[in-house]
């Protein structure tokens, strides 16, 4: 009598690893699923899906960004997690309950299929998914949104403004956080716990 083993649920390695190592350049960790390592090549900032959805129907150009497990992920330039909880407060956003985070060295976030590639079937639900993919090539640095990049222009791809901006990007995150909470609250009707907003 023999046995058959079923297939895994969650391939060990789809290609991803090859892809990200081989065409950009990026440090990874095994899986299931397979991460990217940030703090090396790119920090991450971290929102709610419907906050980050908002954000890039409002927002230009903002580098690459994925979606995964309910969450919005931007990438921005190593050394941007540093930076957040400074840039919020200097924003005046600080001390607001914002569902904004970073992640920076010794961090990661699971890695989207690279572009061009169909989800399969069998894939778990909130997988990682690019809704920015970055560009084939080596050079992420010049599309991620950095501190201190206003009037580089043509520091990005062709020329087209520059690097985007960290602060800008940040207050525009911080901003659709907060309203993306309000919504929420609001939806949840008139007996949830939340305190009155003020406004002068």
């Amino acid at each position: 009598m023999s046995f058959t083993l079923p297939a895994p649920r969650v391939p060990l390695d789809d290609g991803s690893t090859r892809w990200y190592k081989n065409e950009l350049g990026w440090a990874t960790a095994e899986g299931p699923p397979v991460q990217l390592i940030t703090g090396l090549r790119f920090d991450v900032l971290e929102l709610p899906e419907d906050a980050g959805t908002a954000l890039l129907r409002r927002f230009g150009r903002t580098g690459p960004v994925a979606r995964a497990g309910g969450r919005i992920l931007l990438l921005v330039a190593a050394g941007g997690a540093e930076e957040l909880p400074g840039l919020l407060d200097w924003l005046e956003w600080g001390g607001i309950g914002l569902e904004l985070t970073a992640l920076g060295p010794g961090g990661s976030v699971p890695a989207p299929l690279p572009p061009g590639r169909a989800v399969p079937a069998e894939a778990p639900q909130g997988a990682a998914v690019w809704l920015r993919p970055p560009k084939p090539g080596r050079e992420v640095e010049p599309s991620l949104p950095a501190f201190g990049s206003v009037g580089r222009a043509g520091a990005g791809s062709g020329g087209d403004g520059g690097t985007p901006d960290l602060v800008r990007l940040v207050d525009a995150a911080a901003n659709a956080c907060h309203r993306a909470r309000l919504l929420r609250t609001h939806a949840a009707g008139p007996h949830t716990s939340a305190q009155p907003l003020a406004f002068s």
